[in-house]
């Protein structure tokens, strides 16, 4: 990384990996078709703060305990299948899409939204796995108290992965428009991406 500011390098980093089609980017599109924008922004709140969370147990040396414990990474890991393969269910049965005030019901309440897109993210070993494996390599020895310097870094990680997921509820938007068959048709598409990126997740995160 000589002659590159290891700020950007690491924001360049976060982008990338964020970029990369995952659990959020699917749930979160799948969400705002079924249950609006205003769903799918609570969700990024909800998303972030996980992310956020994960940032400060890292600060605080924790996400390395997890990472190194077969008990609590596989805990983790199964868990977040579940409920991965759950979401999936929910987004493919979901009929809101021709049902009269289609995102005023429960689904589409930003409380539900907020706290699925938390869990969501807690439940992802992988988010402990990145502080551990991907965000240490930016640590400066003369940049400072490594504590600090991984909540800077956490920060630049979080809105960045904030950034990508508003622009993926945003993008959305036009998708308002079409016809409630249409959106059926891409939100069951994307219920089942969900359920081979929840098989993906259960062969990516497991132990060598």
């Amino acid at each position: 990384m000589d002659g590159v500011n290891p700020l950007l390098a690491f924001a360049l980093t976060s982008l990338i990996i964020e970029i990369t089609p995952g659990p959020n980017m699917t749930y979160l599109a799948a969400l705002s078709l079924s249950s609006g924008t205003r769903a799918g922004f609570a969700a990024v709140a909800g998303i972030a703060l996980g992310l956020l969370t994960y940032g400060i147990v890292a600060a605080l040396g924790l996400a390395a305990v997890i990472d190194s414990s077969r008990l609590l990474y596989g805990l983790l890991r199964w868990t977040g299948v579940a409920y991965l393969l759950w979401l999936a269910w929910e987004a493919w049965s979901s009929e809101r899409e021709t049902a009269p005030g289609a995102t005023d019901g429960p689904d589409g309440e930003p409380w539900l939204a907020f706290r699925r897109g938390l869990i969501t993210n807690l439940l992802n070993p992988k988010a402990a796995v990145f502080y551990v494996a991907v965000l240490p390599e930016f640590i400066r020895p003369d940049g400072g108290a490594v504590m600090s310097q991984t909540l800077a870094l956490s920060l630049i990680y979080v809105a960045v992965a904030t950034a990508i997921h508003c622009g993926i509820v945003a993008g959305t938007l036009q998708s308002r428009f079409a016809t409630p068959d249409s959106r059926r048709t891409v939100r069951r598409l994307l219920a089942l991406a969900l359920v081979v990126i929840a098989i993906w997740f259960a062969l990516a995160t497991g132990h060598a």
